[in-house]
């Protein structure tokens, strides 16, 4: 069998392959604290699983519109006037299998061979391959830890060329929990208004999970120009706990999405109808529980960044969203001669703790780490990760 170029050239994601590896060795009776998954551990709430049951009841099982039902357009304008203070229509909404697939479509659309598409790192491990799908080339733009992994003005400036055609933004982001306030969004807008022909694609999957008093801003509120190109993609996988039921959505430009709607039907068509009618309760039902759980997840951070701080050599960033922390061990594991991938494996095969190597986020010699974990799991899981550097 002959494999296409494309398919050679893409990996497993590794984060869905640590955590499969680790719930393999739990079904073998082996004590594993997962630190590794990318998925809250709250469930769906129960109004959202009620409206799917009704869904079923009501017999809403057949085929959708393509790019979603209107019910959910509506839900998703509604919820992006809400929380983000962004005005669109429906022409400008498209609903997805996830917020992977709406950005799988987005460079599916805009990439052509040889365009370059802007990704600061750390990034989310599937922004590189989906860019490489689409046949265009990742320009990866390094971060400082000290800085809080921001992408800086005159790091974007530089990595513009004449073939730049997209840059990616997400935050809070995964891996780090980087945060953008208003004005460092403003300072990255006087950039990209010298470059109107170059998109943005805005991934704010965890912009209701954020810490410390701060205020999300979303980067398309920052004027109409760059609100008109400018995709925002989000999803009802993080914040309501729905990571199963595969419901991303994205806003932008109408020619654009239209463009996008046309690439989905020929390829998932449309995303299920009974998720469809929980993500409309999602969005519109009762929010209660979203602070709830955010506030919950902020003693998480608080407690994981505590302990990991008593661990000597560690170098802990402390998050300002989403669920996980990307503390550095480089002085750890230079002084050992190990990189990130062997120390992540063997504290899974070896300390039975699960988390992700920072090299696959771009990142050398960081682990992330997911708090979206019971506080005794994550107590037991950095005392085995201490144990174990204490043993090497």
């Amino acid at each position: 069998m002959s494999l296409s170029l494309r398919a050679k050239s893409i990996k497993p994601s590794p984060t869905l392959a640590i955590t499969s590896k680790a719930k393999a060795m739990k079904a073998r009776g082996e004590d594993v604290v997962s630190l590794s998954a990318g998925e809250p551990d709250f469930d769906t709430p129960e109004n959202v699983k009620e409206a799917a049951i009704r869904a079923i009841r009501e017999g809403f099982t057949k085929y959708t519109p393509a790019s979603g039902i209107d019910e959910l357009k509506d839900a998703v304008i509604f919820a992006y006037k809400r929380d983000k203070g962004l005005e669109y229509k429906r022409e400008n909404i498209l609903i997805s299998c996830g917020g992977k697939h709406a950005i799988y479509n987005i460079l599916q659309a805009l990439v052509d061979d040889g365009v370059e598409v802007i990704i600061p790192a750390p990034y989310w491990v599937s922004y590189p391959p989906m860019v490489v799908l689409a046949g265009g080339k990742p320009v990866i733009v390094e971060t400082r830890k000290e800085e809080g992994f921001k992408l800086k003005p005159e790091d974007l400036e530089r990595s513009i060329t004449g073939k730049t055609r997209v840059v990616i933004l997400n935050y809070p982001s995964n891996p780090a929990g980087t945060f953008y306030s208003k004005e460092d969004l403003e300072n990255l807008c006087e950039v990209l208004r010298k470059y109107p022909d170059v998109y943005i694609i805005s991934d704010e999957i965890y912009g209701r999970l954020v810490y410390d008093g701060e205020t999300f801003v979303s980067i398309a509120s920052l004027g109409e120009d760059i609100k008109e190109r400018t995709f925002v993609v989000d999803g009802v996988s993080k914040t309501y706990s729905m990571t199963g039921w595969r419901i991303g959505y994205v806003a932008g430009p109408s020619d654009i999405i239209k463009a996008m709607s046309n690439i989905q039907s020929q390829s998932t068509s449309n995303p299920t109808s009974i998720a469809q009618k929980a993500a409309v309760e999602a969005l519109t039902g009762p929010q209660d529980e979203v602070e709830r759980r955010r506030r919950i997840f902020e003693e998480r951070r608080d407690k994981i960044s505590q302990l990991l701080s008593t661990i000597e050599g560690v170098e802990v960033i402390k998050p300002k969203g989403a669920f996980y922390i990307f503390p550095s061990f480089k002085a750890i594991l230079q002084n050992r001669g190990l990189k990130s991938f062997e120390f992540s494996e063997r504290l899974l095969d070896e300390a039975k703790v699960a988390t992700v190597p920072g090299v696959e986020f771009g990142c050398e010699y960081h682990l992330r780490l997911s708090f979206a974990a019971t506080m005794e799991d994550l107590e037991k899981g950095v005392e085995r990760i201490k144990s174990f550097i204490e043993k090497l």
